[in-house]
């Protein structure tokens, strides 16, 4: 098990629907074997440039433990999800 920091924009969208979202990563971390060890809502801010003719985003941090292949699952999803502005996954330092 690695642990991984997980960070992505969501489109500005209602409340409710923002939260689907967050949680739809969330279940597909914790189905594929990884658990959740902390999470950083940084809320809604100004892009420094426009993306997919938005100039604001809601910004959400996790924190995980998991295997490569969950990370890769994850990494897949987030790709063809529509209400994702941009997405990272690094490798969280050691310590």
């Amino acid at each position: 098990m690695r642990k991984y920091e997980v960070i992505f924009i969501v489109k500005p969208m209602e409340e409710e629907a923002t939260n689907a979202v967050i949680e739809k990563f969330q279940k597909l971390i914790t189905a594929n074997g990884g658990t959740i060890d902390k999470e950083d809502r940084w809320g809604k801010k100004r892009l420094a440039y426009e993306i997919k003719d938005c100039t604001e985003g809601y910004y959400d941090l996790l924190y995980v433990t998991c295997e490569p292949e969950c990370v890769a699952e994850c990494d897949r999803v987030m790709k063809i999800t529509d209400e994702l502005l941009k997405h990272m996954i690094v490798k969280a330092d050691e310590e």
